[in-house]
């Protein structure tokens, strides 16, 4: 690593070695003489002057001697020949290129990627994309077409283009390490751009790199977003002055259907991608194509991925208007839950169903309201730890929820099962709440001791937990689907359980047991995984978008399916509610009538 480390100072050092030198040749002022010791042979001049006549202000070059390459430029001021720039160098600039590229490809390699966190320069990683573009626009194509670099982690091509020229592009296949599958990126330089250029022959040089990506760091200002990822290659161009768009096409590395793409520039002046300079013409599952705006400040182009759900308007009013729902039928259901207990909880077995039911909703409740909270977080670099509170609280309530439907199904099991043996409630309220809390506070903690030392606790455009780097959604996934599985085997256990015919059973007591049935499937079927079975489809490639409004929908009215299934349709609820409605109604005659008694009545009168 350290190797590593030195090669990469080695390298910037090289490179502000590099850029001075040349800055030091150009843009002499006029008179100025090129300052050199005493007894050393001048560079390869051919000559201190230009031929032909000098009229003020003209200018000319003249090429450096043999074994030297370069030019001197020279400028006419009061009808003399005066040096203005000298380039003269005994090596040359694509050799040069070549030996720097070896050494940005050693320290562009996947196994030093790593050790770029170490730099305390933050912009180190955006000064050598800079440097190579302003090296490779040094270069001086000598065939038709050339393949410059063609080293693993960064590679260089270059062709000549002029007015004529058919429409050209730059094909690239690289791979992100020694065992991936190559990577695809191409530009294009449209037709209608080349009509653009002069008669005479000019050159297009394109470089390309499959891991800069990983390593290139924005300047943050205030209205940013936490990093985006690069998924695809890093393609910078230098073109002709006159050409002004190109189009790219870019293989996605992440080829996720729910990632979105967003076609960007670098913007070597801001050190930030820019996506004002390209718009996405094509997204779909393996590919993306970008038209593009190419200056002088903006060179290098890329994809940057967003792994959020489908976009469609109609996803987002339905969970707005769902969640709205939800949350006012929580809390109906827990007002309904304390105005009827005292009536409702005559056994230990009705006793600890209800207290299932109001965790499950107290769960479901806090859980939408940190839903609603992240969804509209502001998530700013240094908001990171806020975000990451948010989603575990958010996690470690959905857990919750989760856990508290596995211990009412067991619970209603037992009930079945163990019809002779009487339950004990203190015994039962320890194993729920460490049921209902205890496993989701186990998995939660663990599932952030474990993915925050390397940042892939949260996704990087939204408060929940992320897949593509650490795939820490999983701590919920595989929770979810264990539970559901667990219940449907529960449902079926009850179902074949509640059919058994016992002693002393009667037309009515069968009946009873249909209606059990049929009472325990229609709370247990939206509680117990219908709405988070749809969930998990919608992490399926290729899932068709009705899946997507299916879960919406069902995801944004649990409050009231609870509300509904666990509560309105419980008869002995609704008993327990009339009756207590009665008892008010009752009380409110009784005051009624007290206050028109006779005794009042005189009192009413006397005043």
């Amino acid at each position: 690593m350290k190797s590593q480390a030195t090669m990469i100072c080695y390298l910037m050092l090289f490179l502000v070695t590099e850029y001075s030198c040349y800055a030091s040749k150009i843009h002499i002022k006029d008179g100025d003489k090129l300052q050199r010791p005493e007894g050393k042979p001048k560079t390869g001049r051919i000559q201190e002057k230009c031929h032909g006549p000098c009229i003020t202000s003209s200018n000319c070059s003249q090429l450096c001697a043999q074994h030297f390459r370069g030019e001197i430029g020279f400028v006419c001021n009061q009808n003399k020949w005066q040096k203005s720039t000298e380039t003269c160098t005994s090596l040359s600039v694509e050799t040069l290129f070549e030996s720097y590229s070896k050494v940005a490809n050693h320290v562009l390699d996947t196994a030093a990627i790593s050790n770029w966190a170490f730099i305390p320069y933050k912009n180190a990683s955006s000064d050598l994309l800079q440097s190579v573009n302003f090296f490779a626009r040094q270069l001086h194509i000598h065939t038709e077409s050339e393949n410059i670099v063609d080293e693993l982690f960064i590679q260089t091509k270059g062709f000549h283009i002029n007015h004529n020229t058919t429409q050209k592009s730059f094909n690239f296949s690289m791979s992100m390490s020694n065992s991936t599958e190559s990577i695809l990126g191409i530009i294009e330089i449209p037709k209608e751009e080349l009509w653009n250029l002069p008669p005479n022959t000019s050159q297009a040089i394109s470089i390309a790199f499959p891991t800069l990506g990983a390593i290139l760091k924005e300047a943050h200002s205030h209205n940013v977003s936490l990093p985006r990822p690069v998924n695809g290659l890093v393609l910078s161009v230098i073109l002709p002055e006159r050409l002004k768009q190109i189009l790219l096409t870019f293989e996605k590395i992440n080829k996720s259907r729910n990632a979105r793409a967003q076609c960007v520039g670098w913007h070597s002046r801001k050190r930030k991608w820019d996506e004002s300079v390209c718009k996405t013409t094509l997204d779909v599952r393996n590919k993306v194509k970008c038209r593009c705006n190419y200056t002088n400040v903006v060179m290098s182009f890329s994809i940057l991925m967003s792994p959020k759900s489908i976009d469609n308007k109609v996803l987002d009013y339905i969970t707005c208007i769902g969640l709205s729902i939800s949350i006012l039928s929580l809390i109906l259901c827990l007002i309904i839950e304390a105005t009827v207990w005292s009536r409702v909880v005559v056994t230990e077995i009705s006793y600890m169903r209800h207290v299932c039911i109001v965790n499950i909703a107290v769960s479901l409740l806090i859980a939408n309201v940190w839903f609603i909270i992240a969804s509209n977080f502001n998530k700013k670099p240094q908001d990171y730890n806020w975000c990451v509170a948010v989603t575990f609280l958010s996690h470690f309530f959905y857990l919750s929820l989760f856990f508290w439907m596995l211990f009412k199904a067991l619970l209603i099991m037992y009930g079945i099962l163990v019809i002779f043996r009487r339950m004990i409630k203190s015994r039962l309220m320890v194993i729920g709440f460490a049921i209902g809390y205890g496993c989701p506070l186990i998995i939660s903690v663990t599932t952030v001791a474990i993915t925050m030392p390397r940042k892939g606790y949260v996704r990087p455009d939204a408060c929940w937990l992320n897949w593509d780097n650490s795939k820490a959604l999983l701590a919920f996934v595989i929770p979810a689907l264990v539970i559901v599985a667990v219940n449907l085997v529960v449902v079926l256990v009850v179902a074949f359980n509640t059919q058994r015919p016992s002693i002393g059973s009667s037309k009515s007591q069968d009946v009873a047991i249909i209606m059990r049935i049929s009472k325990n499937v229609a709370i247990l079927t939206p509680l117990l995984g219908l709405t988070w079975g749809f969930g998990i489809a919608t992490l399926i490639e290729g899932t068709s978008l009705i899946f997507h409004i299916i879960f919406a929908l069902l995801n944004a009215f649990q409050g009231f399916f609870i509300l509904l299934f666990g509560t309105i349709m419980d008869h002995k609820i609704r008993d327990a509610l009339r009756m207590r409605m009665s008892s008010l109604k009752g009380r409110s005659r009784v005051a009624e009538n007290a206050s028109l008694s006779p005794t009042n009545g005189s009192k009413l009168m006397n005043r």
